[in-house]
């Protein structure tokens, strides 16, 4: 699990140094102004739909059950399946695209009503240029589910390398486009076609690329189905919560849109790297293990995943907490985007932070559910986390702007996973030992100290840093984050000892 979870992180880190690139070209040429945010908006709309159709929803039913009809009827039925479900998936994604496509000034209106003027008309014409990209994107995500499921984990993982190198060369030949916000739009679509290419070239070298094939409701597409319904509700839960963030967003302060976007493409990194890499490792094999009829060792691996996952994280959580401001200066401060606008986006990343831990564990507790084909309790415990997450929105943004509403996704997170564990503990679905808890606990200590080590470093770091006018930022920050990281693995390792934990052992099972 370890070896594939790290070759998962691996490529996603290397996409996440590509997508920072794409970022920082993105913040300098476009900034925080009318056509940035409406880009924002215009690429956001088909992520949130293909976080409820791919990875999200159609994946959480689709890979449990693939896994169960390959391993019980073989090849030629697990191949008749996938075929049947990419007919079902072409025919729902052509029709969501025919929609938006003709009423996108409505859609637009809807999802942000605080949109007027130019950011409303840009807004329009990117969203009508980027919606394609959620059925070329679509199909790549259960394609990807395919490959994932046979443990050929590395072809899914380096794909969104191919969302940001298009991106960059468009945006690096922004002068042959209108705008750069249109160079960046119409990489945002280019990306989808190359990602798309590249999962079909890999799923044929694997012998998965099953053609499109007849609609039959047979018994394994209706298993399908019902679990595909809650876990379409349940994967909406979070994606209305962010097109919440949208309309909230578009009606504060300008810029706020812009601030929430950036300070996310940094939360993401550890959830990109590390949570979807474990639960990407975690569903498929705890499938196995349970079809196999051995419930303590998907229990061991699910534990093993959560150990993994909170160990690679909580350095973020450090920094996040400790240097907010710090980073976002470092990373994007350059060109269009100002001091003003950093500060903005280190009060949302900080807010954020807050609920990085649930965040990153999610899908290591759903794993729990969708593994046994159960995506009714997820969906119950996300409705329940939704509600309260979209009333704390309303509740904190005025006095908070945009940090209130990332303030409220992490309070959200944190009530989803609490309950994903309880009831999944109470069903004899989870089994979290003491051991586990006292490696968590030895990692939050190491958290702790490695927060107040950057802290201190990066105010002592100052007033030396000053005298590299251009680069003292990303000094700041790369000394910062080197002391802060051996502050972690030494108290880590030490806190291990004074347990009487294994630190080795504990990375092997």
């Amino acid at each position: 699990m370890l070896k594939n979870i790290l070759n998962i992180g691996a490529w996603t880190i290397l996409s996440r140094i590509t997508g920072f690139a794409r970022d920082a070209m993105t913040a300098a040429l476009l900034g925080s102004g009318p056509a940035a945010e409406a880009f924002f908006v215009a690429s956001r709309l088909p992520n949130s739909f293909r976080a409820i159709f791919g990875e999200g929803a159609f994946n959480t039913a689709f890979v449990p059950a693939y896994v169960r009809v390959h391993q019980q009827e073989g090849n030629e039925a697990a191949r008749i399946f996938q075929g049947r479900i990419v007919s079902l998936l072409l025919i729902s994604q052509v029709i969501l695209l025919g929609l938006v496509l003709l009423f996108t000034p409505q859609f637009i209106g809807l999802t942000a009503p605080g949109f007027e003027g130019e950011r409303y008309d840009l807004a329009v014409v990117f969203t009508r240029i980027t919606f394609p990209y959620l059925l070329l994107i679509t199909l790549a995500a259960l394609y990807s589910g395919v490959l994932n499921s046979i443990g050929r984990f590395t072809a899914a993982a380096a794909a969104p390398i191919l969302l940001n190198i298009p991106m960059i060369l468009a945006l690096a030949c922004y002068r042959l486009f209108p705008t750069p916000a249109y160079a960046a739009t119409w990489g945002f679509v280019i990306s989808g076609v190359l990602q798309l290419g590249f999962i079909l070239w890999a799923a044929s070298r694997a012998h998965v690329l099953a053609r499109p094939q007849a609609i039959s409701l047979d018994k394994p597409v209706r298993a399908f189905f019902r679990a595909l319904g809650p876990a379409t509700i349940g994967s909406m839960g979070t994606q209305i919560a962010v097109f919440a963030d949208t309309i909230i967003a578009s009606q504060l302060l300008a810029g706020a849109v812009a601030a929430l976007y950036y300070a996310d493409r940094i939360n993401q990194l550890p959830l990109g790297i590390i949570g979807i890499a474990a639960g990407t490792v975690l569903l498929p094999e705890m499938s196995r293990l349970l079809a196999a009829g051995k419930p303590d060792a998907a229990h061991a691996a699910q534990r093993r995943a959560i150990f993994l996952t909170w160990l690679m994280a909580a350095p973020f959580l450090a920094g996040f907490a400790a240097v907010p401001d710090l980073i976002m200066r470092a990373l994007f401060m350059r060109g269009a985007f100002t001091a003003e606008a950093a500060n903005a986006s280190a009060a949302a990343l900080l807010a954020y932070g807050v609920g990085l831990p649930a965040v990153v564990l999610i899908r290591s507790a759903t794993a729990s559910f969708y593994s046994r084909g159960n995506t009714a309790t997820p969906l119950w415990a996300s409705l329940t986390a939704l509600t309260i997450n979209v009333l704390l929105k309303i509740a904190l943004t005025g006095s908070m702007q945009q940090a209130g509403l990332a303030l409220a996704t992490s309070i959200g997170a944190w009530i989803n996973l609490i309950l994903l564990i309880v009831l999944a503990s109470r069903r004899g679905y989870m089994a979290l030992d003491g051991r586990l808890w006292r490696m968590l606990a030895c990692i939050a200590a190491a958290t702790i100290v490695m927060a107040e080590a950057m802290y201190m470093v990066s105010e002592e770091l100052q007033p030396y840093t000053a005298m590299l006018p251009r680069f003292q930022e990303i000094a700041r920050l790369a000394v910062t984050g080197t002391i802060g990281a051996l502050a972690y693995g030494v108290v880590v390792l030490l806190a291990f000892r004074f347990a009487g934990l294994n630190f080795k052992s504990a990375l092997r099972r």
